[in-house]
């Protein structure tokens, strides 16, 4: 099941926190999760990583 975009606020907000280290969004989450990522006040500081088959991994560079 897709995430909604305030599910998606609150995964940010833990990987800023440093709650999670990575968060992992396929395909057919990007849509959703990108409407949370543009809204996100910090989201230059969110580095995505492109993998296979679409699926990116993001992290907080702490140091930007």
């Amino acid at each position: 099941m897709v995430k909604t975009k305030e599910e998606y606020t609150a995964l940010l907000d833990k990987l800023r926190d440093g709650e999670i280290e990575t968060l992992t969004i396929t395909p057919s989450e990007f849509f959703v999760f990108q409407q949370a990522f543009m809204d996100y006040k910090t989201r230059k500081r969110i580095v995505g990583r492109a993998g296979n088959k679409g699926i990116v991994v993001y992290h907080y560079a702490q140091n930007s």
